[in-house]
Parts: C-alpha cells; structure tokens; sequence
C-alpha cells in the first residue's frame, strides 16, 4: 500500500518546492496530496488518512495549529505524523504547537535536506 504525503500551504510555490524535495520518494511508492487551505487538508486527512503532514501554519479558512489540534485532540488520529512548518520561530509558537499535538515544528525557510530526511524517517525508508 503506497504512503502518503499530504502538503498543505496556501501559496502554491511553496507546496511545488515541498513536493519538488521530496520528489524521489515517488520512486519508492510514496503518493502526494496536496491543500491549499486548512479545512481542506482536514478532510483530508480524515478520508485518505497520510502518513506524513506538512502543514503551513498560517493559513486562510482553518489555520495549521486549528488543524493540528483537531486532528490530534478531537480525531485522536494517531497515525498521522504532523510537521508543522512556519514562518513565526518564536519559543512561544513552538510551544503552542506541542499544546495542539503537532510531532515536529519547523521555520520557513526550511532546509530541504531536513525535509526529505524527515520524511524518510516518518515513512521508514532508507
């Protein structure tokens, strides 16, 4: 059964560089879902349950903490493994995203090679 990866962002660059760092992972099975908007990327998650979720923090309709929190608090979706991905590095924020469950809490911008290896640790490939 392949894994999958939802990327969630509302600028459409960003979700193309994500998904552009973890292109290699297609080689090995892994499958791409893309969101451009939180209650979007709820759904989601609730109907294709991925493995992975990058989730951009702020976000029109549903922020990522908003997603985050339902997900891992309401849902109780463990399974999901979530990266929240921001703008804001401040300590403040990163503990915000530990109170609503998120698993890992990067600033943009991201280093690349920090997603594509966190991927391949969350989905368990070498």
């Amino acid at each position: 059964m392949a894994k999958k990866i939802l990327i969630v962002d509302d600028e459409a660059h960003i979700r193309m560089l994500i998904e552009q760092t973890l292109e290699e992972l297609e080689d090995e099975g892994v499958e791409f879902l893309t969101a451009d908007n939180g209650a979007t990327a709820l759904d989601i998650i609730q109907s294709e349950t991925p493995e992975l979720v990058f989730l951009d923090v702020m976000m029109p309709k549903m922020n990522g903490m908003e997603v985050c929190r339902r997900v891992k608090k309401e849902l109780a979706i463990d399974n999901v493994f979530i990266v929240l991905l921001t703008a804001k590095g401040q300590e403040l924020d990163r503990q915000k995203g530990q109170e609503v469950g998120a698993d890992v809490y990067m600033t943009k911008p991201f280093d690349p090679e920090a997603i594509l290896n966190k991927a391949r640790a969350v989905l368990e490939l070498n």
